[in-house]
């Protein structure tokens, strides 16, 4: 598959949002979060990170609230399961040049595969981590994907509002 999703991103952000992969949909049409059950936007919005919900189309935007968006692993794929942990490790070391390049307070990974893969531990907990990721606090965040419906919307807001709060206070 030729596609590429392109990140999102600028310097000194308060966070970057950073999935596994992008997923087919995104990359076809060339946006983040475009799957038609993906609750990035809403869930995003509803935790105070936007004052509106915004659409896959205006993804761009998302770099005037101070985040931005990118994956570990540049490959789309239909489902993250589709990825191997070789893939996620070969991609480490770039990832991680690109977070110290663009300097964010926090990196959330949305999702425990990818932050697992990284940081080489079995298993991690939700929300903040006790080791930051090149230079930047670490928070890992329920992926938001359709798939994903271990976790109700609900959960997801309340998981991403300790994150926006956390990265407001940091703005003190």
């Amino acid at each position: 598959m030729g596609e590429r999703l392109e990140d999102i991103l600028a310097k000194d952000l308060a966070v970057i949002f950073c999935g596994i992969n992008p997923g087919v949909m995104a990359a076809t049409q060339g946006h983040h979060f475009a799957g038609r059950g993906n609750r990035f936007w809403r869930t995003l919005h509803l935790a105070g990170f936007t004052p509106e919900e915004m659409c896959p189309a205006n993804d761009r935007t998302i770099l005037q609230y101070q985040c931005g968006l990118t994956a570990v692993v540049e490959r789309p794929t239909a489902r993250a399961d589709q990825l191997s942990t070789a893939e996620l490790i070969a991609g480490a070391a770039d990832f991680e040049q690109k977070i110290i390049r663009h300097a964010p307070r926090f990196v959330a990974f949305l999702g425990k595969a990818a932050y697992c893969a990284l940081s080489g531990q079995r298993d991690v907990a939700w929300g903040p981590q006790p080791k930051t990721f090149a230079n930047a606090e670490v928070w890992v965040l329920p992926n938001p994907s359709g798939r994903n419906r271990a976790f109700t919307l609900d959960q997801l807001v309340g998981a991403y509002r300790q994150l926006r709060l956390a990265a407001d206070d940091r703005r003190l």
